[in-house]
């Protein structure tokens, strides 16, 4: 798969500033598989969320039981496939429109952020727009290991003749010019199976992002990206992170620890069966325990085959729970520690995502990280229901606002040709343009 090494994933191309745009979003997750299908209308500046030039209206979304996916990869196509065309028809018939196109958010695959950078002689003395695409392709080829495939491109700052902080360096005379960028990458496998998985579906993939920095699109403010934030998006099979600085995304990292390992020690530790335990997760899980927990008795279904039921204490079920999430923001910790992160020493924690939602959460996160911690929700969007408000819609919403941060990413200019548009050859012209790319 060595010829991956510098494929770069879909990308959409941004939204119109001012026309009216369609968007549907994919979130394939190892627990819940949701399709939100939104109408973007052209909004006034908003002061919290600056960088927004659309206000999405959702017409139509679902959700349901994921299968074939484990810690964010596609591990049964076919059941995969059958999944993602329910999730896709429902929202569909919600919204009474057809869908051609969807945007696909990447848990998976080992994710990692790397700052690259790259310097090459002016042709001509005046930086040109072909001199920024010919460093950042560098840049992003130099970034782009084995068997790796990149998600995002971001330049977050430009070098003259070696003084930095340049924001736009178009135009401006220089010997030397130099990028800043921070290139995202998964391994591609994970990222080609999620793709091939939806288009068996007949949809295009219209751009493929990381979960991290969608969930950072939707729940950060401008001003808390502008300060420094971290988004933990804390979903059933993996946890991944996104750290903000100056307004800019400049990390992510992950790891395959999540919901689903909690819900997994809950069927060990309570000898329950795997349903039993996520319904016992989501009613009384919590990292807080108290006095009283050990006198607090409660009924769960018994296993093993047994008929009568078990009775165990609130400081059982507590202690399992918090045993494992000590162990997630453990990890987080050390991850924001080797992070851009560590230099925001005001920098806040937002979690988003399922498992953020246990009750004692942020209490814990705070104690472990040292830092201030909220649970983060959409922001900005209208017509939500109230289920899709909560931290674990963070990604898909994320997708709706991404075409409109699309001008951000350095897009390699024959993928922008190949795999953007998406007209010809249909279902096996559109998978076969990226394998043949890939191999």
């Amino acid at each position: 798969m060595s010829g991956l090494n510098n494929a770069q994933a879909p990308k959409t191309r941004p939204t119109p500033s001012r026309r009216i745009a369609l968007a549907a979003s994919l979130d394939i997750g190892t627990s819940k598989i949701a399709c939100m299908i939104a109408r973007l209308r052209p909004c006034p500046a908003n002061g919290a969320l600056r960088g927004r030039s659309h206000a999405a209206e959702l017409i139509g979304y679902s959700q349901i039981q994921s299968r074939g996916v484990k810690a964010g990869a596609v591990v049964d196509m076919a059941e995969c496939e059958q999944a993602v065309r329910q999730a896709v028809s429902l929202a569909e018939r919600m919204a009474k429109v057809r869908v051609e196109s969807v945007l696909v958010s990447v848990a998976g695959g080992r994710p990692m952020g790397q700052l690259i950078e790259a310097a090459a002689d002016v042709r001509g003395g005046t930086v040109t727009q072909a001199d920024v695409t010919r460093v950042t392709s560098t840049g992003m080829r130099h970034a782009t290991g084995e068997g790796r495939t990149v998600l995002h491109a971001l330049p977050v700052g430009y070098t003259l003749d070696g003084v930095k902080g340049i924001r736009d360096a178009r135009g401006m005379v220089a010997r030397q010019f130099g990028v800043d960028m921070q290139v995202v990458t998964a391994d591609a496998t994970v990222v080609r199976n999620l793709m091939l998985v939806v288009e068996r579906c007949h949809l295009n993939v219209e751009a493929m992002a990381a979960s991290p920095y969608l969930a950072g699109l939707s729940v950060l403010t401008d001003d808390e990206a502008d300060l420094g934030a971290a988004v933990v998006e804390m979903g059933a099979g993996t946890t991944t992170m996104a750290i903000y600085s100056g307004g800019r995304f400049v990390h992510a990292s992950g790891f395959a620890v999540g919901g689903a390992h909690i819900t997994m020690d809950l069927a060990r530790g309570l000898s329950v069966c795997i349903a039993d335990a996520e319904r016992i997760k989501t009613l009384y899980g919590t990292v807080l325990t108290g006095g009283s927990d050990a006198r607090e008795l409660m009924s769960v279904p018994a296993g093993d085959g047994q008929d009568v039921p078990q009775i165990v204490s609130q400081a059982t079920i507590a202690n399992i729970v918090r045993h494992r999430a000590e162990e997630i923001f453990e990890m987080v910790r050390d991850r924001l520690a080797d992070s851009p992160f560590a230099a925001e020493p005001r920098g806040q924690v937002v979690l988003s995502g399922g498992a953020s939602q246990l009750t004692g959460l942020v209490e814990l996160a705070t104690q472990i990280l040292g830092r201030p911690v909220r649970i983060g929700r959409p922001l900005g969007f209208g017509r939500l229901p109230s289920e899709a408000k909560t931290a674990s819609f963070a990604v898909p919403t994320g997708l709706l606002v991404y075409p409109q941060y699309a001008q951000l990413e350095h897009v390699e200019p024959r993928h922008t040709r190949q795999l953007g548009t998406g007209t010809d050859g249909g279902y096996f012209g559109k998978v076969g343009r990226w394998l043949r790319e890939g191999f």
